[in-house]
């Protein structure tokens, strides 16, 4: 194993929370859940070293990258030619998905640098409409918040919010000394689908291989009226997590209200679901509708 700080001549940086993955099996199994093919369009975030690069560009023609470090862009450039492997320099929390040309949706890959994750995963899903699926390496403790169901101390604003807008689901767990250097913390990798509309389920080319299903995908999916304003409400709510729901939303809703809408105001605000959280928005984005009208 090389020192904690260098690995393969390059100095780890902790302002961009490197964390080189380095063990083979585990390259693998992440290679084989991603099931590249010919065709698609594949971006990686963060390549680093190219321990995922390289066994993927084995697979497929093409692949996109975007790396904000130049040392690393450097090195990635005088190993791939450029019809092989497209550079993207920049910061992926400001990098435009969309701006990527591609043949049908995106598959995104990357081992998130930790530091940055959430952030990175609340810009991700403005892409959502235009990917066929996403797999990341992630903190452990982030994927169990991701993938918390609604009742249980990981469930929060994180998980509401992603799980409105993704089937998500827990792969396996990566040790730390998986990498170099080796983070204080286990890892895990996700594999995070986007959920389409009822209109859309059933209907058109995912881009994804036959078969490949996170748990619960195929169902309709709720939808928010008013994105902005179910995004309003989830904040609100777990803006004081031990407080009840009547005391988060008040301004929002009433007791009365609440119960009309099978919400217990004493409830706080991981004991309900997404579905919940859907329905609450939906029913103040048609009061206010309501309310606009009388007074015209």
């Amino acid at each position: 194993m090389s020192s904690v700080n260098k690995i393969q001549g390059h100095t780890a940086r902790k302002r961009f929370g490197q964390n080189f993955l380095v063990a083979q099996n585990v390259i693998k199994s992440i290679i084989d859940a991603i099931a590249a093919k010919d065709g698609e369009t594949i971006i990686e975030i963060g390549p680093g070293l190219g321990a995922l690069t390289e066994p993927l560009l084995q697979r497929i023609p093409h692949l996109h990258v975007v790396e904000i470090d130049r040392d690393l862009i450097a090195r990635l450039r005088s190993r791939y030619p450029p019809e092989r492997l497209t550079i993207h320099q920049g910061d992926a929390l400001e990098f435009d998905f969309g701006s990527i040309k591609r043949s049908g949706q995106l598959k995104i890959i990357g081992n998130l640098p930790y530091n940055i994750s959430s952030p990175l995963l609340f810009h991700l899903v403005k892409f959502a409409p235009i990917v066929a699926e996403m797999h990341f390496m992630l903190q452990k403790e982030v994927v169990d918040r991701m993938v918390a169901s609604p009742g249980t101390k990981n469930f929060g604003r994180l998980s509401v919010m992603l799980q409105y807008r993704y089937h998500m689901e827990c792969l396996f767990i990566v040790p730390p000394e998986s990498f170099d250097p080796a983070p204080k913390v286990e890892s895990a990798i996700v594999r995070m689908i986007p959920r389409r509309s009822s209109s859309s389920v059933g209907v058109g080319n995912t881009g994804r291989p036959q078969g490949r299903k996170c748990p619960g995908e195929g169902t309709p999916s709720p939808q928010a009226l008013d994105e902005a304003r179910f995004a309003e409400i989830v904040l609100a709510a777990f803006s004081q997590r031990r407080k009840m729901l009547r005391n988060t939303l008040r301004g929002h809703l009433t007791d009365t209200e609440l119960t009309a809408l099978s919400i217990d105001p004493m409830a706080r605000a991981e004991d309900i679901g997404v579905a919940d959280y859907v329905r609450l928005s939906n029913y103040l984005d048609v009061r206010h509708t309501a309310e606009s009208a009388r007074k015209k």
